[in-house]
């Protein structure tokens, strides 16, 4: 899957694109930046590796955090729905996870929680990808969130 199939079919739609990213770190709006043209698409990403990020920047509750932990669906879900509600975006992807090495029993290396947030609601699903090594976890998080996207958009999702 490619970022240039996901910035054709969002130019199609009329969709512009934001990114919340945790575990990424700015890999999912470089990719999609990377293709020429793509600023009438792709609207903002906003890089919140911190949980004090999440709040500021997104406007996660510190309770919800507190609570499921970073690496969860119901702070997946409220990064989406902030990136949407902070940008000009019609569809918001977000991505929070364990990237490696290591992790814990309950969340282990490789498990990502990934929000998709437009103005009909919010799609979170968690990927177990497996202790792959860092590197390898990031990349298949952001190819799975450009998968997300074009779902979204060919309405799959």
């Amino acid at each position: 899957m490619s970022a240039r199939t996901l910035l054709t079919k969002a130019r199609a739609c009329g969709a512009t694109i934001a990114t919340a990213e945790s575990c990424t770190g700015g890999l999912i709006a470089g990719e999609i930046t990377e293709v020429p043209g793509s600023s009438d698409i792709f609207d903002r990403g906003f890089v919140t590796y911190s949980n004090d990020a999440k709040t500021e920047l997104l406007g996660v509750a510190a309770a919800l955090i507190e609570t499921h932990g970073a690496v969860s669906e119901p702070v997946a879900e409220a990064m989406a729905k902030g990136a949407l509600e902070r940008s000009n975006a019609t569809l918001a992807v977000s991505v929070t996870g364990v990237a490696g090495p290591g992790g814990s029993d309950a969340k282990p290396e490789g498990m990502v929680c990934f929000g998709l947030a437009n103005a009909e609601g919010c799609h979170t699903e968690t990927v177990q990808f497996g202790a792959i090594g860092r590197q390898n976890v990031r990349r298949a998080t952001v190819e799975h969130a450009l998968k997300l996207l074009l779902s979204k958009l060919n309405g799959t999702q």
